[in-house]
């Protein structure tokens, strides 16, 4: 081995060897911080929501994998789709990584869509600023038809005769989903608003009062196993960018969009549902506790504790993790203007 080529091995040796040491001693401040601390979970529901369940649950785990195991404490915050908690989150908690919070995924598109603050609420904060630590699935809406009326496939949505779907509220998934249905995909819908929940829909349609509605995935794949195996229940289009494992058969809505301007609408759309209940925390925490708190949830997702409490309150694992969340942020922020000013018209025109 010449000199040069042995110092060159040391130089290398020696850059490993102190980033390896600059790691350990990042993750021993980390630890250091952590140790004695508690940590505030917020949740943007009311408790027993499913938020505040899938929330609690995690809370129950999450300090095992963080590194100096912080107490954590849930705290709910409900108020205007989550704004309330947002706001309060973003200007006045502490940015030191003590306190995150799990908001509806609704709110990922608030700074575009402003959906949210149609009731009154404001919307003071920048979700692409914020750290994101991750979400435990992805979850589409799935539009579905009842067994008692003709409907079997989203074409058959297209025809002359109009389709009456339940809703609970105009700023609801559930009406919202069909809305674009209609605007985007052609489908012939009449939309009732006024259910308190999605259980009041179900029984609706069962009575004949509805043919369909839109819910989310595990509404129907867990909340109504039976019927959906029985064929009472029809999937006949997920609102995803990707077709889910549980209804391969089923098609995405941007599967059944017949333009390129529908199918980037979609997509858009598509962007809460991929982190259906997203982790985040303020703005300016230091990056390495960051980076600890992302490791911790990584870890959490694959530990068979949480995994069997996971089974225990049906929640289908499904996680992204933090980097995924801003990569999905990122599209939002570089899509066409002409697309979000189009896709929040048609959200407000029903």
């Amino acid at each position: 081995m010449g000199l040069k080529t042995l110092l060159r091995a040391v130089a290398l040796a020696s850059l490993s060897v102190l980033c390896l040491s600059g790691a350990r001693a990042q993750d021993s401040d980390v630890e250091a911080f952590y140790r004695g601390k508690t940590i505030t979970f917020l949740i943007g529901t009311a408790p027993g929501a499913g938020y505040d369940i899938v929330g609690r649950a995690i809370a129950a785990h999450l300090s095992r994998f963080i590194p100096g195991h912080p107490a954590i404490i849930v705290q709910n915050m409900p108020g205007a789709g989550s704004l309330t908690m947002m706001n309060a989150l973003y200007n006045r908690s502490p940015r030191d990584g003590t306190t995150f919070a799990l908001p509806l995924n609704g709110v990922l598109l608030e700074n575009q869509l402003q959906i949210y603050a149609r009731g009154g609420g404001t919307v003071s904060f920048d979700v692409a600023r914020m750290g994101w630590i991750g979400s435990p699935i992805q979850e589409p809406q799935v539009m579905w038809s009842w067994h008692g009326a003709p409907v079997r496939r989203f074409e058959d949505l297209r025809g002359p005769q109009p389709w009456t779907f339940g809703a609970t509220s105009p700023t609801a998934d559930n009406y919202l989903t069909p809305v674009l249905a209609k605007r985007l995909l052609g489908a012939n819908l009449k939309l009732i608003t006024g259910y308190q929940a999605v259980s009041d829909i179900f029984v609706a349609a069962e009575r004949g009062e509805i043919i369909g509605n839109s819910t989310p995935l595990a509404s129907l794949t867990i909340g109504k196993k039976e019927e959906l195996a029985k064929g009472n229940i029809r999937p006949l289009a997920q609102f995803s960018s990707r077709r889910m494992a549980q209804l391969p058969d089923v098609p995405t809505g941007i599967e059944l969009a017949a333009t390129d301007e529908a199918k980037r609408l979609l997509e858009l759309w598509a962007v809460k549902f991929k982190a259906a209940y997203p982790i985040g925390l303020p703005p300016g925490v230091p990056p390495e506790r960051l980076e600890a708190l992302r490791a911790a949830f990584k870890a959490l997702m694959l530990d068979p504790e949480f995994r069997a409490t996971a089974q225990k309150i049906q929640l289908q694992l499904d996680p992204i993790d933090g980097a995924d969340i801003m990569g999905l942020l990122d599209s939002l922020a570089k899509a066409n203007e002409a697309d979000i000013q189009k896709l929040k018209e048609m959200m407000r025109e029903e």
